[in-house]
């Protein structure tokens, strides 16, 4: 959680200046006269986000990942104004989808073991070209959201914290490897280890469209006792819109 205060006082910290440009505007155009009317806003009915995703408090030894591992969400949201306010909350629902590619490691998972439950990660003894392991949640988030532009929110300086709760869909891993010159894929689905549920605190700043956002999980990727406690924590760019 340390890291994610941390990523989320830079985000603030770099957004700094727009919020000095957008209150420096609001004072030149304050004359009533001058200002439009207020139209039906943007609500971000859809937002779009694609971030590069990392296991923290990891071993030090066991567990080895390539550096490029990404998350990919899509979510459907309604907003609400806080009265008139440049406050609302949104939430909605959506699909959070991430992928980490394991480096020289396969994930030994079976649904078929007599001697516990556990997630273990071996070396690659097939050799595999690439492997990955991939996990999938049916989420809702959950946000308070600030916008400085009341007219245009597509126009203009945005924050937002929340909260991501989701439930399992699926996970599998996929290997690809050589067998005398033909490319094989071994892909094994499992719901036997990974947390059924995913909660997440999220925060994004940026101005119209885009924005910067990050996510600390609360929770594990393998339930207790049942795998390593790895822990995701996501930065990446998030497209907002209709």
């Amino acid at each position: 959680m340390r890291n994610f205060l941390a990523i989320f006082t830079v985000l603030l910290l770099s957004a700094a200046p727009l919020m000095a440009q957008e209150n420096s505007l609001d004072v030149k155009g304050s004359s009533k006269d001058k200002l439009p009317q207020i139209t039906k806003p943007s609500r971000d009915f859809l937002m779009v986000q694609f971030g590069y995703t990392n296991w923290v408090n990891r071993p030090d030894s066991g567990v080895y990942t390539k550096p490029f591992a990404y998350t990919f969400n899509t979510y459907l949201c309604y907003d609400f104004p806080i009265k008139k306010s440049r406050m609302s909350f949104a939430t909605g629902i959506g699909i959070h989808t991430t992928t980490v590619y394991l480096d020289k490691q396969q994930l030994a998972l079976s649904d078929t073991g007599l001697n516990g439950a556990d997630a273990t990660f071996i070396s690659d003894t097939a050799n595999y070209k690439r492997y990955k392991f991939n996990t999938a949640y049916i989420q809702a988030p959950f946000e308070l959201r600030y916008f400085s532009n009341q007219y245009n929110r597509n126009k203009g300086f945005k924050a937002a914290i929340g909260l991501q709760v989701g439930t399992f869909l699926g996970a599998h891993t996929k290997g690809l490897r050589s067998v005398e010159g033909t490319n094989i894929k071994d892909k094994l689905n499992t719901k036997r280890y990974v947390s059924p549920w995913n909660f997440a605190a999220t925060a994004r700043v940026g101005y119209g469209n885009f924005t910067v956002f990050a996510s600390y999980n609360i929770t594990n990727v393998f339930k207790d006792n049942a795998g390593p406690a790895l822990t995701p924590m996501t930065i990446g760019i998030c497209l907002t819109g209709l």
